[in-house]
């Protein structure tokens, strides 16, 4: 039952800047390290503004390089655990799309992170109907500054392989990891739930 107030609908608010930011983004990105720099910039733009945590993430077309969709991580400001950057990125994507399959029709859709998916973002791609993912940097990288990344099976690359999906690691990882860096340096806030257990 819904209280007073509520409208039974799920809005999850993005950061005017990464509208614009999309937007501008009209040329077809042409090298994976074009797409990769791009999911780091957003995540680099995401400390700056101070939108939300060190994760970027798209959905681009493989084949033509065109962005189909941005993500960042907004947990915090949206009051949701599940707003990671790669979901954002997902659910933006199929949105765009009009499906919630983006390996239907002829595109080959692509997830490009920042950093490798936490397990819960594991557990949606197969389901997203990506192709391919490519990663920045590793889930140690993310631990290293205190985030918590779940439990992922050892062989999560070796999963995704079994059913068709292709990975790609440490694509310009030392630029990924110079962003989580940077949000430790500053001493942006690490919001993992029940910190204290």
């Amino acid at each position: 039952m819904f209280h007073d107030g509520q409208r039974g609908e799920l809005v999850l608010r993005l950061p005017e800047w990464l509208r614009q930011f999309w937007i501008a983004q009209a040329r077809p990105f042409d090298t994976v390290e074009a797409k990769m720099r791009f999911a780091i910039e957003l995540a680099g733009q995401n400390i700056e503004r101070q939108t939300g945590g060190p994760f970027g993430a798209a959905i681009f077309d493989a084949d033509s390089g065109r962005l189909i969709a941005p993500g960042v991580n907004i947990v915090e400001p949206s009051n949701c655990s599940i707003a990671h950057a790669e979901m954002v990125a997902i659910a933006l994507a199929q949105q765009a799309i009009g499906s919630y399959d983006l390996g239907a029709g002829e595109m080959f859709c692509e997830l490009v992170t920042s950093t490798e998916p936490c397990a819960m973002c594991l557990g949606a791609i197969p389901w997203s109907g990506v192709r391919r993912v490519l990663c920045g940097a590793r889930g140690e990288d993310a631990c290293a500054i205190g985030f918590d990344e779940g439990a992922k099976p050892a062989d999560w690359v070796g999963a995704l392989q079994g059913r068709q999906i292709e990975v790609v690691q440490d694509l310009c990882r030392t630029e990924a990891q110079a962003v989580l860096q940077h949000y430790r340096t500053i001493s942006g806030h690490i919001y993992n739930a029940q910190r204290g257990r």
